[in-house]
């Protein structure tokens, strides 16, 4: 499938929109007052080390202290087999623990509140909850993953196991001759783009990741706690390093100056990509091109209307996503059966396209529409796990379980798309509901006879919604005027267009 990308740049946000077959696939937002910290390299202070947690709280100068796990506590003299993009490395601060598995060493041995480290955040600040940071550097590059206190060769497990063995040996050749030259230290894992890539390309991989640690290091010498040592490349830098591959037909993007800035990037760590940068020069703003500011508001909706007349429920907890499958209109197959198994595979399509659209991560439960035959079952969930393969993020899926849902896990290393663009309503706090009038006008009436017994005013006064209002001098008169004899005091009510319909305010005058 061939993809086109677009970029929209402005000095305050950067958007980038993967396009295929017409359709929007994938959606990335960078803010510049709120660009995403995964991948940085800090200078920390410990702050708080928590034996019952096993974890310690890093103060790094930012708003929130971020936290670190004994899980991702590098041990010096533990080398780890790695699948994924992962490192090791540590300041010399640090405690000798004994030589076992990081695991087995209480944090409390390893760490010390005042204590310097070199943290890198692996999960930004989600809500309430600060950065997750691990000491196993790791410093990401085109083609591989540089692991600055690790001798480890390894090989992206997305690479087919016949090539691996070839591959980490060409790898472990071409790392050998750099360190011959005086460029010693430090292990790599070769990147899944890597895989065709030229000697050539490769060495000077290795070359600038080296370089860049060497940066690193030398600035951890000298600045302060709570520095930042190295920041992860900007959104418009990733397009070329991570979004771009065979597949991609272009890559547009509506700022001149930021094209020129991408060129010069891309002819340093990605020449394949240079050919495929346009400056685009349209009349029409570059989103209106695909209607993307369209996908984006319904991406923001619960309902995802189908092709077929079925549609998707999408709702998104703290905890989980769950999506429900509905059929809808849809009566166009022959008999019951079938009309749930072609609402359920185009359902499978659309709800992998909404995972990476929304970038909905953690735990997912989709309810497919209740199906009879096996066979149905087993082809709804390998199109879905099909479609799913398509995604850039690792996901696994289950099969159905006795209830008939479908549990499947996508890997959350940022915000959602809902929770970057949205914030809770002020009115309904985010429960997605709101009291009646009649609910909040029993509430305030409630509230004033507790008051009644607690003070004595000379006046009770309502300031509330103009509904709630309406609704005490009409339908709930009567009530409003047993209370007024009963409490012994008058009450007046006051209409505020400012309040929402569950505030109110008890005035004692």
């Amino acid at each position: 499938m061939h993809e086109d990308i677009l970029i929209n740049w402005s000095p305050q946000e950067t958007r980038v929109a993967v396009v295929a077959n017409g359709a929007v696939q994938e959606l990335h937002v960078e803010r510049t007052c709120e660009r995403g910290l995964v991948g940085n390299i800090y200078l920390g202070k410990v702050t708080r080390v928590l034996p019952g947690m096993q974890s310690a709280f890093i103060d790094m100068g930012l708003e929130k202290a971020a936290f670190l796990h004994v899980a991702d506590v590098w041990h010096p003299h533990v080398s780890t087999e790695v699948s994924e993009p992962q490192g090791a490395a540590n300041l010399p601060t640090a405690p000798t623990p004994s030589q076992v598995p990081t695991a087995l060493i209480p944090i409390e041995k390893q760490i010390f509140e005042g204590q310097t480290l070199l943290v890198q955040v692996i999960k930004d600040a989600i809500g309430t909850k600060g950065a997750r940071l691990t000491t196993q550097i790791s410093i990401a590059g085109r083609l591989l993953v540089f692991l600055p206190q690790d001798d480890h060769i390894g090989v992206s497990q997305k690479i087919p196991g016949e090539l691996r063995l070839n591959l980490r040996q060409r790898l472990q050749n071409l790392v050998d001759a750099a360190s011959e030259k005086g460029k010693f230290g430090g292990g790599f894992i070769l990147r899944t783009n890597g895989e065709e890539a030229t000697d050539q390309e490769l060495g000077d991989d290795i070359s600038y990741l080296r370089k860049t640690w060497s940066r690193i290091k030398e600035a951890s010498t000298r600045m302060p706690p709570k520095s930042i040592l190295h920041q992860d490349l900007n959104l418009l830098q990733r397009v070329l390093r991570d979004l771009v591959g065979e597949t991609t037909q272009t890559i547009r993007i509506d700022s001149f100056e930021q094209h020129q800035a991408l060129v010069q990037f891309g002819r340093e760590f990605t020449p394949s990509a240079v050919d495929k940068l346009q400056h685009y020069k349209g009349e029409r703003p570059i989103f209106d091109l695909y209607a993307i500011d369209e996908e984006v508001a319904k991406a923001l909706g619960r309902r995802v209307d189908l092709k077929s007349g079925g549609y998707l429920i999408v709702d998104q907890t703290e905890a989980l996503t769950t999506i429900d499958v509905n059929t809808g209109g849809f009566v166009g197959a022959r008999n019951f059966d079938e009309t749930m198994f072609k609402t359920n595979l185009e359902a499978a399509q659309a709800i992998a396209r909404q995972l990476r659209l929304r970038n909905l991560g953690g735990i997912v439960i989709v309810d497919f529409i209740d199906m009879s035959p096996p066979e149905h079952k087993e082809a709804v969930l390998l199109e879905f796990r099909k479609q799913l393969a398509r995604d850039r993020v690792k996901t696994m899926v289950g099969d159905f379980s006795q209830l008939g849902l479908v549990e499947m896990t996508r890997k959350r290393t940022r915000d959602s798309l809902a929770h970057m663009l949205c914030e809770s309503c002020p009115v309904c706090e985010g429960k997605g509901s709101v009291k009646t009038s009649r609910t909040v006008a029993y509430d305030i009436l409630r509230e004033i006879l507790r008051e009644a017994r607690q003070f004595n005013p000379r006046e009770f006064r309502i300031v509330a919604s103009p509904q709630v209002v309406e609704l005490l001098l009409d339908e709930e008169s009567q009530h409003l005027a047993g209370l007024i004899d009963f409490v012994g005091k008058p009450i007046s009510l006051q209409s505020d267009t400012s309040l929402g319909q569950e505030q109110f305010d008890i005035v004692l005058v």
